[in-house]
């Protein structure tokens, strides 16, 4: 390994002959499980992976032993290991079915631990032929055709997703839509290893094939129409399914603007995205050097959920309304739990783990849990003073967004509205003043740019011209025509960026520099966020 991980602190520690001692406040149960893990992959990983899977989910720490003490895993074995669980994890031999596995490295006093959350499956796993669940004493195998049954029918009346439509065929799925989830996987995981295969084994390996044990035959799940079904196919299936997307900012009691989805969930995610990006401004925030869409971090992550946790047999719509000073999401939900969910305390459960997991693999959903976490974090940024976002389970689960502070009358958290440039005007005065006097005149308000153009203004506020490729560069495109498209016409279009060489456009020498209405609107934005 190229770089040390341990800090100087813990180099100190180290020296000193300290060690962590009970770092974990909770004991090993149901959810948790501690393994010793000095520089191999423990032998009996795997049944604990298959029992969680099988189970309520649960997250496993190597490097740790059974009574809390840490340990450690050797650093130079790290990354072995890693490599090892996502390998094995997707290894039909291993693990049957499969289910990638995205383990990290963390510090706990002066050694490292590796922690892999494994979320609760909608399938039945098994490791080396048996099949294996969890009690309070930790994995063990079930055996007889009735157990296995039970668990089965568990599964199946909780994730609706694995479904078996035996007339479902490869001819209801389109093929488009294959080929870009592999264009997704491989944006997120340049060798991810299902980018090549067909959509007969792609859907095997990605969870949406399961056997029919009323007919003894394998089939198309509901999660694979959902996914990849023509909306011919979808309907069909399940004619209640759709997505709401409504605007109540003047017209409260109906809307301004509405989106109806009733489509596939890969351009499902798109569209419910751009209705955001449409009618929810995107103040300018920069993350240390960096600056980031607020807006995409939050609400992709709200997007994300209400696709990845609705009860699709449900026909209740999920809905996502935009009002003047909040945003509501609510979506269809067998629950877990009930009440409103403590971002501090609380173990996520996935209502549809297929297609939590393949929205994992296209780079559409984040780890689980990760939705709570991110929101609570980000939006005193996004929308400060506004107070907490509220998640509610329920038969419907409810998350509610504040966009202003109570009790004002501010119309959006987060507009970036900002005046044009321009010279004040002498305006002449009433008697007796006889001198005229300067007079500042309201200047017109210009629309919101896009975060592709905040982030290039960003960047050309530190750097005072710069050309294509240094651009494609910083931002880590790939596409000149992408970066023409969505950020550099539309910021010389609104005035906001100009060229160094206006006669030629196309010389190789252009480069692009702020205009003076560009450098203003980078302020008004840094003002709005700190307001």
């Amino acid at each position: 390994m190229t770089e040390k991980r341990l800090t100087a602190k813990s180099a100190e520690n180290a020296k000193k002959g300290k060690t962590s001692k009970k770092p974990f406040g909770e004991k090993e149960g149901l959810a948790l499980e501690f393994k010793r893990a000095t520089d191999r992959l423990p032998v009996n990983f795997f049944d604990t992976v298959c029992a969680f899977l099988n189970m309520d989910g649960g997250l496993i720490v190597l490097g740790v032993d059974d009574d809390g003490t840490v340990s450690g895993v050797n650093e130079d074995a790290i990354e072995r290991i890693k490599a090892d669980i996502a390998n094995l994890s997707n290894n039909p031999q291993k693990l049957d079915p499969p289910h990638l596995l995205f383990p990290h490295e963390e510090q706990a006093g002066d050694k490292w631990v590796i922690k892999v959350l494994v979320p609760a499956s909608s399938q039945v796993h098994q490791v080396g032929g048996s099949v294996f669940l969890r009690s309070e004493d930790g994995d063990y195998r079930i055996k007889g055709v009735n157990r296995l049954a039970g668990l089965m029918n568990r599964k199946l009346s909780f994730f609706t997703e694995q479904r078996v439509y035996p007339y479902l065929g490869i001819k209801d799925l389109d093929p488009a839509l294959f080929e870009k989830a592999k264009k997704l996987m491989l944006g997120r995981q340049p060798q991810h290893p299902w980018a090549n295969l067909p959509p007969e084994e792609l859907l095997k390996v990605a969870g949406f094939v399961r056997q029919d044990y009323s007919t003894g035959k394998p089939g198309y799940t509901l999660a694979a129409a959902l996914m990849f079904g023509y909306d011919t196919t979808i309907q069909s299936i399940v004619p209640g399914y759709k997505f709401d997307a409504l605007l109540r900012r003047r017209d409260t009691e109906r809307y301004d603007d509405r989106l109806i989805v009733r489509g596939n969930l890969i351009d499902a995610f798109d569209l419910l995205m751009g209705f955001v990006d449409k009618h929810l401004n995107d103040p300018f925030y920069m993350e240390g050097t960096t600056s980031i869409s607020l807006r995409s971090i939050i609400f992709r992550e709200l997007v994300a959920n209400i696709i990845a946790h609705r009860e699709y047999t449900s026909a209740a719509p999920a809905t996502m309304m935009i009002y003047t000073d909040r945003v509501e999401f609510k979506n269809p939900n067998v629950p877990h739990y009930h009440g409103r969910i403590d971002p501090g305390n609380f173990t996520p459960f996935p209502k549809n783990p297929t297609i939590c997991k393949f929205m994992i693999q296209i780079g559409r959903y984040e780890e689980l849990g990760s939705g709570v976490r991110k929101v609570n974090l980000y939006l005193p940024h996004y929308a400060p003073g506004a107070g907490k976002p509220v998640f509610e389970d329920g038969d419907m689960f409810k998350v509610t967004v504040p966009l202003v502070v109570a009790g004002t009358t501010k119309t959006e958290i987060g507009e970036q509205v900002t005046p044009e440039v321009t010279a004040p005007v002498t305006a002449p005065v009433a008697a007796p003043v006889t001198a005229p006097v300067t007079a500042p005149v309201t200047a017109p308000v210009a629309a919101p740019v896009s975060n592709y153009v905040s982030r290039l203004l960003g960047l050309l506020e530190a750097d005072k011209a710069l050309g294509n490729a240094e651009i494609l560069q910083s931002f880590e495109l790939k596409s000149r025509r992408r970066l023409r498209e969505t950020y550099i016409h539309p910021a010389l279009e609104d005035g906001l960026i100009e060229m160094t060489v206006p006669d030629k456009p196309t010389s190789r020498l252009q480069k692009y520099r702020l205009t003076e209405k560009g450098r203003a609107v980078l302020r008004q934005a840094k003002t709005e966020a700190r307001k």
